[in-house]
This record gives structure tokens, C-alpha cells and sequence, in this order.
């Protein structure tokens, strides 16, 4: 049985990107600022980005030999200039790579070798790193450039590329729209290692447009709290795109930090805080939340993992405001439901947006049909292109005819709401972002005292997100006495050392003596989550 949306089907645009969220539907002014720096009050217009975005442009194609289908890597925290550098590459016919600032050298250097990027643009703070990645990556550091108004160390700013003259933005035909990629986010699927998730243009503006219409009561006097990642999907289609085609306003905040974001609420009245549950979590319980007046604040939107209705209702109870819980994936640019405040109830995810259609399989591989359990999937036109030179990795979740596997289990309720109940899937999510239990077990196994290994995710009540819990098998030669806790805590900061932050194994290091396998080497997790569980829940 296929579930389509209650709303029509929108008649999508088939334009390039540039020209959709430059194409001004609500009639804003150029000199509305749609950027603001929550830290300096720095302002960017619509008007200045439209601008300074096809300076850059220029710059790229005519200073450093930038082309068509290029890729251009972002590898710095939330900046007033970012959406600069990502239209002004959209505009030269450019891929926009953006990267978790996080990352290690090494993991950059992974996603620029995958991607092919060819120019970085990165964050003084974080210049050391991307001249590791990019060394590793063979990319010159003549193509370093830095979101700074001055020289640093010989690098360049990225101001050095514009020019005094405009680049007329690449036009694409409306089958071009459907086939070019615009943006490589990355993503560990259902399962795995990172991978390059394809959004064409027509993904981003079909996603924008589907929620144009979704989010009909959004208007230039909305203020958007511009504390998610832009470089994580959902910050990237939200506060990056979003607010320019409604013509609203983004305080944009380098990355969240608890009395920062309060602050900027109280002073720029906002009114809209896209946030992840975790951050819901604090503004219910942290008492610096209650030293600052937040009663401007009238919409909340959680996304990136499961809300409870407990933490929702504290919520609602304390702010007055209401709250939306939305649901997707990097693969789906990344909205597909949404949900309301009255609506929310434990395990809710909404009802699905338009020209979106759903289907529930079996492990039988049977259509389900009304609150009947079963792995969601997905069909639209904002479902990705496909994984970068991955046609295995695709071709394993998205079908002949456009269904998209999202790894998800739940169910859908005679009123057409979805509700997840569990990951068919590995992923590990913390707050929001992806761990992938594969990525953190290779590098257990570089460990000089581990055989073997497995990760599992716990979850924190306290924190309200899942935890990384490894699971190690000490090698033979290693003595009971040898499992100790400085062994324990070595290990963590092994794996600390070399992965991003929001990787580490914040739900601890556990000796066992064997790790459950299914006949053909399969871990067999759920066993492990269940001994979890027993002993440490």
C-alpha cells in the first residue's frame, strides 16, 4: 500500500538553484538583512549576498581557473559569509562539499579525496587542519582560502576572489536541474562508512518549495535562530535557503552554546529556533535558560532524532511556545514529515509533506498497510541522485522506481500519521549527528591490546541522545588484571585522539570475552544492546 500526503502535489520549479532562492517570491527589499552575526552584528543583505555571491563567482571562474562541476569544500563553524561562499559557488556551476569543522585531518582529507574538491574555503581557527587535509589530499595551498578580512600566514581571504565585476549565475535546462548535483553532504546510509549524498538541484528547490507550502505561516518578520550546523542538511536547507525564500532573518551563532543561544533569543527576538532534542533538554532543565527572557520565542522545530512527548510538553509548558518535531535524512535534502505540537506523542515523526509518498515493507518483503510495523520508504522528488561513486552503496537503497530504503521501522495510524519505533539501521545518533558503529571499530582494531570489537549506542536519559558503547575483546596474551579501568579509559582516548568529538565513546569501554556473530561474521548487535541493557540501564 503506498501513504501519499494530504496536501496537493506542488507544480515543483525545474530551475537551478541560484536562480530559485534569488527569485524572490515575497517581494523582500535588497536591504533587508537576512544574515546576522549574533556575536558582532555584522549584517548581510539580500541585496549584498545576491552581490558579493557573483563576485565570488566571478573570482573562482576567472582568478583561479574554478569550472563548471568543480568542487569547492567548506570546512569552517557557522560564519555570516558562509551562504556567500556556498551561492557564489552554486552561481560559477560549482559543487558546494560543506564539512564538519570536527573533523581531523585525516577525516577531511577522506571527504576531499571522495569528492575531488579542488578549492577550501575554511575558518582561520581551523587553518592548521585543512593544511594537513589538503596536503594529504594533494590540493595547493594557493586553493586555501579563509573566511577573514586579512592575510594569515601567506593563506589568502576569500574576499581576494571577488571582483569588482558580477558573473552572470550558470543557467542549467530543466533536465540538467534534475541531473547536476549542487551539494555533497555526507552521510553513513543505513550503514557503513561515510559516503557523498548527491543533491541535485531540483532535490534542494523541490524540498524548499514542498516546505514553502508546508510552513505557510512563515514570513519576513520571522527571526530564526541560527545556532544548527550549516554544514548538516538540516541547518543547510533551513537557515541557508529557507530563510532567504521567505525572506526572514538568520542570527547566525558559530555553533550552539547554551547562554550564547539565550542571549541572542532575548536580544535579536527571535521567534523560530530550529534545535535537536538535546537542546530542547537544556532549555527545560539548565537554570542559566531562566536568566534570560525567551517569551519571544513563539515556534520551536526539532529534528535529526526522536522527540518525547514528556520533554515536549515541559517545553510547551515553560516557553509557551509551540513545537514541531520534523523527520528525514541527509538522502532526502532533508524533509519528508513533519509533525505539530498537539500532535507529538512518543514516537511521532508527522504526516508527510507534499508530492511525498510512503511505503511500509515487511522483513518479508510485503507492502504493509495500516498500523502495521515495517521499514519505511520513501519516493519524491527530494529523494537524493545517489551516493558519489557508489553504485553499489546506491543501487542498495534506492530502487528502479525511485524508492529510497531509509533504514527506519514504524507505522502509519488510520489519521496518516507516522510514528518510528526502532533503526533497522546502525547508526548511532548523537544529538543529530551520525556514528557510524563500523568507523569507530576500525579504529578500535588499530588498538595494540584489542582482537575484536563492537559498537552499540546507549541511550542518556540525562542528555536525552544516544552514546557510542564499545564492546572490546583483549587479545590472548592480555591478563585479567590487565582489564582495568586506566586500560578502559586508554582506550577511549585512542579512539578520542582520532576521531571527530561527537564520535568519542561517551557510553563507555566494556571487556567481553567474545563478540556475538551471526554464521556468516555478522555482529549480532541486538544481543549486545540487550546485555546494554541489563547492566547499565
Amino acid at each position: 500500500m503506498i501513504f501519499r500526503s494530504k496536501f496537493p502535489d506542488v507544480d515543483l520549479k525545474k530551475i537551478g538553484i541560484y536562480q530559485f532562492i534569488t527569485s524572490n517570491p515575497y517581494g523582500i527589499d535588497d536591504d533587508k538583512a537576512i544574515f546576522i552575526d549574533g556575536i558582532t552584528d555584522k549584517k548581510l543583505t539580500f541585496g549584498q549576498l545576491k552581490a558579493n555571491s557573483k563576485k565570488l563567482a566571478f573570482g573562482l571562474i576567472n582568478k583561479i581557473g574554478f569550472k563548471r562541476g568543480n568542487v569547492l569544500a567548506i570546512y569552517s563553524p557557522n560564519h555570516i559569509d558562509y551562504p556567500v561562499a556556498i551561492f557564489g559557488t552554486i552561481a560559477a556551476g560549482g559543487i558546494v562539499s560543506p564539512v564538519n569543522p570536527e573533523y581531523t585531518p585525516e577525516e577531511f582529507a577522506t571527504q576531499l579525496i571522495d569528492c575531488g574538491a579542488s578549492v577550501i574555503i575554511t575558518h582561520p581557527n581551523y587553518l592548521n587542519k585543512a593544511i594537513k587535509a589538503a596536503s594529504a589530499a594533494n590540493i595547493h595551498e594557493s586553493k586555501i582560502f579563509l573566511f577573514d578580512e586579512n592575510k594569515i600566514s601567506g593563506f589568502q581571504p576569500f574576499l581576494s576572489l571577488f571582483s569588482d565585476q558580477e558573473i552572470d549565475p550558470v543557467v542549467y535546462t530543466p533536465e540538467e536541474v534534475k541531473s547536476t548535483t549542487a551539494y555533497l553532504c555526507y552521510s553513513s546510509g543505513t550503514t557503513g562508512k561515510n559516503k557523498g549524498v548527491e543533491t541535485t538541484h531540483f532535490n534542494m528547490v523541490s524540498n524548499l518549495m514542498q516546505m514553502d507550502v508546508f510552513e505557510d505561516q512563515i514570513n519576513h518578520k520571522n527571526i530564526y535562530m541560527g545556532s544548527l550546523p550549516f554544514y548538516h542538511i538540516y541547518g543547510l536547507t533551513l537557515l541557508v535557503h529557507f530563510v532567504i525564500i521567505k525572506g526572514a532573518s538568520c542570527v547566525v551563532l558559530r555553533k550552539f552554546e547554551l547562554e550564547a543561544f539565550c542571549r541572542i533569543i532575548q536580544v535579536y527576538k527571535v521567534n523560530v529556533a530550529p534545535i535537536v532534542p538535546p537542546i530542547v533538554l537544556l532549555l527545560v532543565n539548565n537554570p542559566i535558560a531562566r536568566n534570560y527572557d525567551l517569551s519571544s520565542l513563539k515556534l520551536a522545530i526539532s529534528a535529526a532524532a526522536p522527540l518525547g512527548s514528556d520533554l515536549c510538553k515541559k517545553f510547551v509548558d515553560i516557553y509557551h511556545a509551540s513545537i514541531k518535531q520534523a523527520y528525514g535524512l541527509t538522502e532526502t535534502t532533508p524533509f519528508a514529515m513533519v509533525t505539530k505540537t498537539e500532535n507529538i506523542v512518543d514516537g511521532s515523526i508527522g504526516i508527510l509533506i507534499p508530492n511525498v509518498e510512503c511505503k511500509i515493507i515487511s522483513d518479508d518483503n510485503k507492502e504493509l498497510g495500516y498500523n502495521e510495523p515495517g521499514e519505511f520508504y520513501i519516493r519524491g522528488p527530494n529523494v537524493m541522485k545517489g551516493y558519489l561513486n557508489n553504485k553499489e552503496a546506491t543501487n542498495a537503497c534506492i530502487d528502479s522506481d525511485g524508492w529510497f530504503r531509509t533504514g527506519d521501522l514504524g507505522y502509519v495510524d488510520l489519521q496518516g500519521n507516522f510514528f518510528i519505533i526502532d533503526r533497522v539501521k546502525e547508526l548511532i545518533k548523537y544529538k543529530g549527528f551520525q556514528v557510524a558503529p563500523a568507523e569507530l571499530e576500525s579504529v578500535l582494531l588499530t588498538h595494540p591490546s584489542i582482537t575484536d570489537c563492537a559498537v552499540i549506542s546507549i541511550y542518556s536519559d540525562e542528555q536525552a541522545t544516544e552514546f557510542p558503547l564499545a564492546y572490546v575483546v583483549l587479545k590472548q596474551n592480555e591478563t585479567n588484571e590487565t582489564q582495568s579501568d586506566e586500560l578502559k579509559e586508554d582506550i577511549k582516548n585512542f579512539v578520542s585522539h582520532r576521531v571527530a568529538p561527537h564520535k568519542k565513546l561517551r557510553g563507555g569501554v566494556y571487556f567481553i570475552d567474545k563478540i556475538p556473530k551471526s554464521p556468516a561474521g555478522k555482529i549480532l548487535r541486538r544481543f549486545l544492546r540487550e546485555k546494554a541493557k541489563n547492566e547499565f540501564i
